[in-house]
């Protein structure tokens, strides 16, 4: 199954953090990464009355599993606790937020778990990574994805210049 995730951090280096999350998600046996989006800053959604948060890095990966939508979800929380995630208030800090955004061309709405994303037409800092790498196609119940992205305001976002960031090398 082709499935696209979100990756989002704001806290304790978020960079590092997406970096981490990337390879952990290497590690899932049924897991295989495809492709990741640059790296975005985006300003955090913020709840009236909330305290201020750092901007966050986001980005969007393209992966295939054999893993069920549920199995795959558990498997992403996993990685999250694995990175100190902490669920304390909606729309919070986190060291680690990764989302379903996409999975397999399919709609699943459950109690735990809705695909494509409740919020994917509402935010720039998904659209945007996820047209980078996959620009052709149909969001169900959205339509085609590159009119969504060409409607979509850059507002708060812009992509990442890491050419002066180290990548992650395990090894060391």
């Amino acid at each position: 199954m082709i499935t696209y995730i979100s990756l989002g951090s704001n806290l304790d280096d978020p960079y590092l953090q997406l970096q981490e999350a990337l390879f952990q998600l290497q590690q899932v046996t049924d897991i295989q990464l495809l492709c990741t989006s640059d790296f975005y800053q985006s300003r955090a959604l913020i709840l009236p009355d909330s305290a201020p948060q750092n901007d966050y890095i986001n980005a969007v990966a393209q992966l295939e599993t054999s893993l069920s939508a549920h199995q795959l979800l558990q498997q992403l929380n996993k990685i999250e606790a694995l990175q100190g995630r902490e669920r304390k208030e909606k729309w919070g800090a986190r060291t680690l937020d990764l989302d379903i955004l996409l999975y397999d061309g399919q709609i699943i709405d459950t109690e735990n778990l809705n695909i494509p994303h409740a919020q994917i037409k509402y935010r720039n800092f998904v659209i945007h990574p996820l047209f980078e790498i996959a620009g052709a196609i149909n969001i169900p119940g959205l339509g085609d994805l590159a009119a969504l992205a060409k409607k979509m305001n850059w507002d708060g976002l812009q992509k990442m210049n890491l050419s002066e960031r180290k990548t992650t090398n395990r090894s060391e």
